[in-house]
């Protein structure tokens, strides 16, 4: 992530803590409403929950996933 984005995500949130409850609500909504952006948060969700997980390849997953 460059300089500037990182700069830029941390004005959004900013701006976004300083907002109240009810209009937070709204933001979060409104992406919860948004197939796009749910499935990205969720992603994301899911990166930073397993971030100090072993890394393992392809076709080790794969081969764990037949066995299922």
């Amino acid at each position: 992530m460059g300089a500037k984005t990182q700069t830029t995500a941390k004005e959004f949130l900013t701006a976004f803590k300083s907002l109240t409850k009810s209009q937070r609500d709204a933001v979060l909504l409104g992406i919860a409403g948004d197939r796009a952006l749910r499935r990205d948060l969720l992603d994301l969700a899911t990166f930073a929950k397993r971030k100090n997980e072993p890394s393992r390849p392809l076709r080790v997953y794969l081969a764990e996933r037949r066995r299922k």
